[in-house]
């Protein structure tokens, strides 16, 4: 692995992006709904700032922030790049939900927890129209695109793929969720892959509570096997990115082209993990360029 104090590594370039990513001053919503609840069970609204598309009633962004499930990562760090959206004229919803305890494992907070982080955002999502209607009248539901960074990524081609569930899954709805596509950034989105890969520090077996429940528990929660989902998906990814590896998007839509569905991939020369949802970056303005592609 490269010393991170190495000038010019991987490890280097990924912490100093990291650095920069979270480093931006938080951009505090317009107002803040809960949809449950536990005080994680609340989304951010952010009303649209700025001109977008063809005019009429701004588009909605639903965010899923990343952090690999745990708790020390809340929303409050995509909240830059929330506000960023919300100045290129979207209406913006940042979705937080319950991650993993306080407790440790290996060294490193748990990740995830289950049902509850799946049980959150698919609540969150369910109750996102009604809350959009009401609060935010200069945007359009029904021109929602869902995105997420890294785990929220995950979480993102997931809340997509509900319809597809097996049919014990509690969260499994009966028709495809009403969105105009999911653009999922940097995503954990093959979990057989990241796994291997030790993504996260072995983030995904956490989430899915070790070793003993993973196969059980990954044909409900792991998006390469829920396909396909008949809805438009992008995929963003750095190619140096050190985090969640180019193998990873790779995989995801590979399995989606076995499953007859085209996924787009669009990956970034010289771009890593972070600069993704970092609003100084050039690779956060593509981001925003792929996401009003499906919104209008």
């Amino acid at each position: 692995m490269p010393d991170a104090a190495e000038p010019g590594t991987a490890a280097a370039r990924d912490a100093a992006e990291e650095r920069a990513a979270l480093s931006r001053p938080p951009v505090d919503p317009d107002l803040t709904c809960a949809y449950g609840g536990h005080p994680d069970q609340v989304i951010d609204l952010y009303a649209p700032r700025g001109a977008v598309g063809a005019g009429g009633p701004a588009p909605v962004v639903a965010v899923l922030h990343g952090g690999a499930w745990r708790a020390p990562y809340d929303r409050r760090h995509v909240s830059p790049f929330a506000g960023f959206l919300a100045g290129r004229g979207f209406a913006v919803a940042s979705v937080e939900y319950r991650r993993g305890t306080e407790g440790t494992a290996g060294g490193d907070p748990v990740a995830g927890r289950w049902p509850d982080t799946f049980d959150d955002v698919a609540a969150a999502l369910d109750a996102l129209p009604a809350l959009v209607r009401e609060h935010l009248p200069a945007a359009d539901p029904r021109r929602t695109v869902l995105t997420g960074h890294s785990a929220g990524a995950h979480l993102a081609l997931w809340a997509a793929a509900r319809h597809v569930l097996p049919a014990d899954a509690p969260w499994r709805t009966d028709r495809p969720a009403p969105l105009r596509g999911v653009v999922a950034l940097a995503p954990i989105a093959d979990f057989e892959v990241a796994s291997k890969l030790g993504v996260c520090g072995g983030a995904v077996g956490q989430l899915l509570g070790g070793e003993a429940l993973f196969e059980r528990r990954r044909p409900s929660a792991d998006p390469a096997l829920l396909l396909p989902t008949g809805i438009a998906t992008t995929l963003v990814q750095g190619r140096a990115d050190v985090v969640v590896p180019q193998a990873v998007a790779e995989a995801y839509a590979d399995a989606a082209a076995r499953a007859g569905e085209v996924v787009g991939v669009t990956l970034l020369e010289d771009v890593g993990h972070f600069p993704l949802i970092d609003p100084a970056a050039d690779a956060c303005a593509v981001v925003a360029e792929e996401i009003a592609q499906l919104a209008w």
